[in-house]
């Protein structure tokens, strides 16, 4: 499973995602994190549809979208998100 946040420079809740995501990825055993800078990848932002950062989508083993966040996410929504994603 895959926690991926698309973030940009100066977005200060991407910082408080960026936590939220860490302290997921110690408590889901063989999660990763992945962060895209929308601004060094604004084709693929804009193929997922990315409109606000931070945006968070979780994958599922196969690579299927479970969950899509924009704005920061509780550690609630994504430890629930990661249950479906297993």
């Amino acid at each position: 499973m895959e926690f991926t946040l698309y973030s940009s420079s100066f977005c200060e809740p991407c910082m408080q995602t960026r936590a939220v995501l860490a302290e997921a990825k110690r408590l889901v055993p063989g999660s990763t994190v992945r962060e895209i800078d929308v601004a060094g990848a604004p084709e693929q932002a804009e193929a997922l549809l990315i409109r606000n950062t931070p945006t968070v989508i979780i994958t599922n083993g196969e690579g299927a979208e479970v969950f899509r966040a924009a704005g920061v996410p509780t550690l609630a929504q994504v430890l629930v998100a990661a249950a479906k994603a297993l």
